[in-house]
């Protein structure tokens, strides 16, 4: 729940435009939206009247809106858009108390947190509710016992169900096998992390990362179609320590403190595709280069359209960074997770770009 601090960069002002006038919560805190008229600057979700557009003015950071001369909304509280939750101390204090037992509305309520709350923060951050969050780091725990070579009745017991069908549908449910046979398989662990290009999704195997895609929809549903042919194993929501180390090289690395990232990854594609990503990771932090560059980088010259396409699919974002590299004539190009996306990496970087 680490928060970043913003870049300086913002996306197109029509695109924000859109998200203030729906409220669009994918957006809090990707920018801040000040208000002329009133001189307050605010959460792109502030519940107040809208202003007209025209008298709108937009900044990637709670601190330029104030270096402006804009003062903090005491309704939406600006300043809080990337944090975690006021509750947050409190829930995590209750899931290590509980340890592998069910966690219920009444006992959130007891603890002064409420259950309503909660979901709607685990329904924006993870995709999910908090008991089915819950639910798959007890099951992928109790997977990884079982893959170490537990009883399964020793399991079962240590993972707080109370009889054996009550384990093997939840199981099942979410492992999408029965317990049998997850000594011979693995499970993916993803979680959910806010950055100032937004909410990023990682996921990870006991060996390395296998994924960190911006939160877009259509990005999602093309890289998991994509993960599905080279992992065939269950995608859960749950902790790891190879997500810990990334949630904190990212936040680094937006702060401006990292420039190289050590954390393990797994890259799997066709031969051409891993020469590719391979190249990539070599180009230096701050530089840019063509996708002829790459071509011949890995002795296929004639190769630079067949390079942009392997770009495009590259799995792990910014760590492997293809953000990097731009068209010959030293225009952005394209990107899958939006222009205005690499414009501000670069920007980050002190890359010049077109």
């Amino acid at each position: 729940m680490a928060t970043m601090p913003a870049t300086t960069a913002l996306p197109a002002r029509r695109t924000m435009l859109r998200a203030v006038a729906a409220r669009d919560p994918d957006w809090d805190g990707l920018f801040v939206v000040a208000v002329r008229t009133t001189g307050i600057a605010c959460r792109p979700i502030c519940p107040s009247r809208p202003a007209k557009p025209e008298n709108l003015e937009f900044f990637a950071a709670l601190i330029d809106a104030e270096r402006a001369g804009y003062r903090r909304c005491l309704r939406c509280r600006p300043e809080r858009s990337t944090a975690a939750p006021s509750w947050w101390p409190a829930l995590t204090g209750l899931l290590a108390k509980a340890g592998e037992t069910h966690v219920t509305d009444a006992q959130l309520r007891h603890a002064g947190i409420d259950p309503v709350a909660v979901r709607r923060h685990f329904r924006r951050t993870h995709g999910t509710t908090f008991h089915i969050w819950r639910r798959s780091q007890r099951v992928t725990k109790a997977q990884h016992q079982l893959r170490e070579g537990a009883m399964l009745d020793e399991v079962i017991i240590q993972s707080g169900y109370a009889s054996h069908s009550g384990f093997r549908d939840a199981f099942n449910r979410v492992v999408g096998a029965p317990p049998g046979r997850a000594r011979q398989s693995e499970t993916l662990i993803a979680a959910v992390v806010d950055s100032p290009v937004g909410p990023l999704m990682m996921a990870t195997l006991e060996s390395g990362v296998v994924l960190l895609e911006f939160g877009d929809q259509h990005r999602l549903e093309e890289q998991s179609a994509r993960l599905r042919r080279h992992f065939d194993e269950p995608l859960v929501l749950g902790e790891h320590r190879h997500l810990d180390q990334l949630r904190a090289e990212l936040g680094e690395y937006f702060a401006g403190t990292r420039q190289t990232f050590t954390v393990p990854l797994v890259v799997r594609g066709t031969p051409f595709e891993e020469r590719v990503w391979g190249a990539l990771r070599q180009i230096p932090y701050g530089d840019t280069c063509s996708y002829v560059d790459v071509a011949e980088a890995i002795g296929s010259p004639k190769a630079s359209r067949a390079v942009g396409s392997a770009n495009g699919r590259n799995r792990i974002a910014i760590v492997i960074p293809c953000h990097r590299v731009v068209n010959a004539d030293g225009k952005l190009g394209g990107y899958g997770g939006g222009l205005w996306r690499k414009k501000r990496l670069l920007e980050l970087e002190g890359a010049e770009s077109s």
